[in-house]
């Protein structure tokens, strides 16, 4: 099941990144990347314990705070015979900063002398660079995440392995709100008509400009596999896993402030029975009983089954803050399912030559679709849809130092149960979904060249690729009001680029490690019918220029010193690219940041380990705000 935070660093053997979609063993989200974390189970007693806590300062606009918190990792496994197993617990308490801002448009305001006089709003420019007021900071979250873990493995023979997973995450949050506006005594104001530059604004309308949250959350994670490692002729793997949202609440007034920190009435969104299961039962063949040597074949094959599940019942309640939902506003349901045949050969046909052809055919289903409000309940018919997606690549050893490699995928993309169903129905329009989106298609190719630098004295790889895409009926975002729903299908997306990458250990100082990459990009839609005026404009969230470099210098066993860079060129946010301000609320900003990092190995068991994260203490956006200087620190025992 796709939960990252399940995952605890000490249990992580090593960390796959897969680029593009050229293996046919993933699904059509694969397109960009797979991320794929190898663990491992102890093989003797073990033990880890971390204790480690941030805290910064967060100044922007008229907000004012220090963002903070405590993080206690907990793990302990051991071996004993057949048997092997693994418990692993954290609990997290963290006070985050401002990732919102209540706003009304300067231009929305009536001109006159209505309304409370009102002051300490912020004037600026949206991302749009029209003028409005900044109101407050909202959604600063007070978390506390708590989650354990228990793996178990069997071993039937020294190749043969079983391993079941139990997984418990448990998360409560309050989201405050702060209000930049006082009135003529003083005091803080929260909603109704207020005056401000001479003009009314209504901040209870469209929507509340303030609103708390809270949030209440358990989930459970299992997972079981039995899998062979041979490593000769023949080895396969069955596995299956399952990840249930068992509680999912989440509240919010519609009264109000200051009232409604008091309770009142309010609306409750209930997700409970929403998650996931997969299946997996796949093989690896090589028939001449190693992967090694000319004329060489590794088959790899399997059947895979995803399915997702969305329930969400929205609510009004008396008593936002503990009571329970007595009348049903609105409702979103649905079911997606991806049946999957796979099969991949890895061929030395050559001496340093290989290829990899692989072919996935998959099978979609959404059923159990269905959009209500208060009055009415509406079901969509199911959907089914087939794909074939072909896989090729080519290998070339050229020299001791050169290696190329050519590869061409096609993915495609289903749209998720939430894209299809979760929206609104206002009057007679179904508002914010499209039930009927089509699917995301891919076609993706690679060209690389890879240099060893040792003949240069360097022990390193230097890494260069040109890489193409061209995507049909690709699923964005559109909040447009001439369309019936704001995820819509984007008809042509092209994507061309240029990426160097280099890693080396060593380089010319003996402890030194450096990597980095530079990548530049151009990716354009290139047709576009639900919305014409995006043709010609850069895809969003895809800067031009994005480069990072980072560098470990380890004098001794005992000290270690990091420092890494991050840049971003700009970007926009909307597929017409009418958000040229990155830096506001709701932009996404060109960045350059740099993080810095030491440890110090204090004997065999414990180290410890400070850091400045955003040490240049750049402002820069991503709609939200990211955090600005923050400071680390880590002790951690490992026995």
């Amino acid at each position: 099941a796709p939960r990252w935070g399940m995952v605890s660093p000490d249990e992580i053997e090593r960390v796959d990144v897969l680029y593009g979609p050229f293996s046919a063993a993933y699904p059509g989200n694969s397109v960009g990347a797979v991320v794929d974390y190898v663990t491992r189970m102890p093989t003797q007693l073990e033990a880890h314990v971390k204790l480690s806590g941030f805290t910064s300062n967060f100044d922007l606009y008229n907000s004012h705070s220090s963002p903070g918190g405590q993080q206690l990792d907990l793990s302990l496994g051991s071996r004993s015979g057949d048997w092997s197993w693994w418990l692993g617990a954290s609990r997290t308490h963290s006070k985050g900063q401002a990732l919102s801002f209540a706003n009304r448009l300067v231009s929305a305001g009536t001109v006159g002398t209505a309304g409370t006089p009102v002051t300490g709003a912020v004037l600026g420019l949206n991302p749009s660079n029209q003028p409005w007021w900044l109101l407050g900071g909202i959604t600063a979250y007070d978390t506390t995440q708590e989650q354990a873990k228990l793996k178990l493995a069997y071993d039937f023979s020294p190749t043969v392995r079983a391993t079941y997973t139990l997984g418990a995450w448990h998360n409560t949050t309050h989201g405050s709100t702060d209000t930049y506006l006082r009135d003529a005594l003083g005091q803080p104001v929260y909603g109704g008509r207020v005056n401000l530059g001479g003009r009314t604004y209504n901040l209870d309308a469209p929507a509340a400009a303030f609103a708390p949250t809270e949030t209440a959350l358990t989930h459970y994670m299992h997972g079981l596999s039995v899998k062979s490692h041979t490593g000769g002729v023949f080895d396969w793997e069955v596995a299956a896993s399952l990840f249930d949202y068992a509680r999912d609440t989440s509240r919010t007034p519609t009264t109000a402030l200051p009232g409604a920190f008091y309770g009142g009435p309010g609306r409750t969104t209930d997700m409970g029975g929403t998650g996931w299961h997969t299946f997996k039962a796949a093989g690896t063949w090589r028939p001449t009983g190693s992967a090694e040597g000319v004329g060489a074949h590794v088959v790899d094959f399997g059947v895979q089954q995803d399915t997702a599940r969305l329930r969400s019942a929205i609510g009004s309640t008396r008593d936002w803050i503990g009571g329970p939902a007595v009348s049903p506003f609105s409702a979103f349901n649905g079911n997606t399912r991806l049946r999957s045949l796979y099969v991949q050969d890895t061929w030395r046909f050559a001496k340093d030559w290989k290829t990899t052809l692989g072919l996935r055919h998959e099978r979609w289903e959404a059923y159990g679709g269905q959009l209500g409000n208060a009055a009415r309940l509406l079901d969509f018919a199911p959907r089914k849809n087939s794909f074939v997606s072909p896989k090729a690549a080519l290998a070339w050893q050229a020299t001791p130092d050169w290696h190329f490699k050519a590869s061409v995928g096609r993915a495609v993309r289903m749209p998720t149960v939430s894209e299809l169903y979760q929206g609104s129905i206002e009057g007679n329009r179904i508002v914010n979904t499209n039930p009927e989106l089509r699917p995301e298609r891919s076609w993706t190719a690679e060209l690389s060249a890879e240099r060893d630098l040792k003949r240069w004295g360097v022990d390193g790889v230097l890494r260069s690729t040109l890489f193409f895409e061209h995507t049909k009926d690709a699923l964005y975002t559109q909040a447009l009001t001439n369309l019936v729903s704001t995820v819509q299908n984007v008809d042509a997306i092209r994507t061309r680029g240029l990426e160097v990458a280099i890693n080396t250990v060593d380089a010319g100082i003996q402890g030194l490690d450096l990597g980095g990459s530079l990548t530049l990009t151009d990716s354009k839609i290139t047709a576009n019918r639900g919305f014409p005026a995006s043709v010609g404009r850069d895809q969003p969230r895809v800067p031009k220029v994005r480069a990072s470099l980072l560098a470990t210098y380890r004098p001794d066993a005992k000290w270690s010193y990091t420092v890494g860079a991050r840049y971003s060129g700009r970007q926009y946010g909307t597929l017409d690219n009418s958000d040229p301000n990155g830096m506001a609320f709701m932009g996404f900003s060109k960045f350059f940041v740099v993080d810095a990092r030491i440890r110090y190995r204090i004997d065999r068991q414990w180290s410890a380990a400070v850091g400045i994260d955003n040490l240049n203490n750049r402002t820069y956006w991503a709609f939200h705000p990211y955090p600005q200087r923050t400071f680390v620190a880590e002790l951690k025992f490992d026995l």
